[in-house]
């Protein structure tokens, strides 16, 4: 399983706000098959059994933000690829919690 945390960054923008330009990047995303998403208040994880997905995806939401005017996107992705177990998201993040007081 493939998981993968991506952060986009539409640089000069008329306001300090990108909420627009980042909704508009996770809707471009919302029909690729294969493909689980969840957002968080610093990114967007991806979620796919198959590398391309996550690469189509991750192009897809850039594309998305230039398309909208932007002619400068920053774009962070951590990728964690994992053959030994296949675990979704909130497995991971079950894991986690049960060594939590």
């Amino acid at each position: 399983m493939i998981h993968a945390e991506i952060s986009i960054y539409p640089i000069a923008t008329k306001t300090t706000s990108a909420s627009f330009y980042i909704a508009k990047a996770i809707e471009s995303i919302q029909k690729i098959e294969n493909l689980t998403y969840e957002i968080n208040s610093m990114g967007t994880v991806l979620e796919s059994d198959d590398m391309d997905v996550i690469n189509k995806a991750t192009k897809q939401m850039t594309e998305t933000v230039h398309n909208l005017g932007i002619g400068r996107v920053e774009v962070v992705i951590k990728i964690d690829s994992r053959r030994d177990k296949h675990l979704k998201m909130h497995e991971k993040i079950e894991s986690i919690k049960k060594h939590l007081d």
